[in-house]
C-alpha cells in the first residue's frame, strides 16, 4: 500500500490532531512532507509530537523513515511514467483496481439513496473543483435529460448569489469536493445548506471539510494511477448514478420528446 492510500486508510480512525496532520500533507503531496517535522506541525496547527504519533501508526519508526518513504515512491512514480513506458501495464492495473475499490463502495442501496433525492428534488444543482467539475458537468448533461429542473452553479460570485436567492429546502445540490479542496465551493454549499438546501457530497477517502453539511456522503476511494489526478472513478460512479435515477423515473416520453425537439431544430 503506498503512502496516501496508508493515510486514506486510517484517516477516518484518526484523532482531530493526527488527522489535521494527514489533510496537511494530502493536500501539498508529496512536498508537505519533505519539509522539516515542525514545518508540518506548524501547516497543521498541530505540536511535533503528533506529527511523530501519527508517522508511527502508519508504520514509521521515526518521521526520517517516513519522508525517506515518501522520496522513494515519488521517484519511483516518476520512473514509471517518464522513464519505463513499459510499466504503463502497472498503472494500468492501478487503475483498475482502483475501479474496482470504488464501486464496491457505492452499494446499491447508497446508489438508490441518492437516485431519490436526484428525482424527487424541486430542482438540482452540480458544482464541483477544478478537474471533479468535468464529472458535475456530465452529471448536468444526462441529468437534464431524464428530468427537468437541473442546472450547474455558475461560476462569478454574482451569479451564485442569484442561485442562492431561490435555493429552498425543496432543492438539491450535488457537489464533487476533492483534495484540494475548493474553498469558493465551500462557501456556496455552506450557504446554500444555511438556505435549507440538501446536499449530496461526492468525495475521497479522506473526506471534505463538507462532509458534516451532507445529506448523503459518497465517499470514494481514489486511487492514483501515477502524476495525474483520475477522473475515472468520478466518472464511472457518476454513470451508475444516472443509470439508478433513469430507472426511477422512466424517462422514455421524455427522451422521445426530446429527440423529437432535437430533430426539429437541426432542420
Amino acid at each position: 500500500m503506498d503512502l496516501e492510500a496508508r493515510l486514506g486508510a486510517v484517516y477516518a480512525d484518526l484523532p482531530p490532531g493526527e488527522r489535521a496532520i494527514a489533510r496537511a500533507i494530502l493536500d501539498d503531496y508529496p512536498y508537505a512532507a519533505l519539509g522539516s517535522l515542525r514545518a508540518l506541525a506548524q501547516r497543521a496547527g498541530v505540536s511535533p509530537p503528533t506529527v511523530s504519533r501519527l508517522v508511527g501508526r502508519i508504520g514509521f519508526p521515526t518521521y526520517a523513515d517516513f519522508q525517506e518513504a515518501v522520496r522513494g515512491a515519488d521517484r519511483s512514480r516518476l520512473r514509471t511514467f517518464v522513464t519505463e513506458p513499459a510499466d504503463l501495464d502497472a498503472a494500468a492495473r492501478t487503475l483498475r483496481a482502483g475501479l474496482d475499490g470504488c464501486l464496491a463502495a457505492v452499494p446499491e442501496p447508497l446508489l438508490e439513496t441518492v437516485a431519490e433525492r436526484l428525482a424527487g428534488a424541486g430542482a438540482v444543482w452540480a458544482l464541483g473543483g477544478r478537474l471533479s467539475e468535468l464529472a458535475a458537468e456530465y452529471l448536468v448533461r444526462q441529468l437534464a435529460s431524464l428530468r427537468p429542473g437541473v442546472r450547474h452553479v455558475p461560476g462569478p460570485a454574482p451569479e451564485r448569489a442569484r442561485v442562492l436567492l431561490d435555493l429552498g429546502p425543496a432543492d438539491l445540490l450535488v457537489a464533487y469536493d476533492f483534495r484540494r479542496y475548493s474553498p469558493d465551493n465551500a462557501r456556496f454549499v455552506r450557504a446554500a445548506a444555511d438556505r435549507g438546501a440538501r446536499l449530496v457530497l461526492v468525495t475521497d477517502a479522506w473526506e471534505s471539510p463538507l462532509a458534516p453539511l451532507a445529506d448523503v456522503l459518497v465517499r470514494l476511494p481514489r486511487e492514483a494511477s501515477g502524476p495525474i489526478d483520475p477522473m475515472t472513478l468520478e466518472v464511472a460512479v457518476t454513470e451508475l448514478i444516472l443509470v439508478t435515477v433513469a430507472n426511477r423515473l422512466g424517462p422514455a416520453r421524455r427522451l422521445a420528446e426530446l429527440e423529437e425537439l432535437t430533430r426539429d431544430l437541426s432542420r
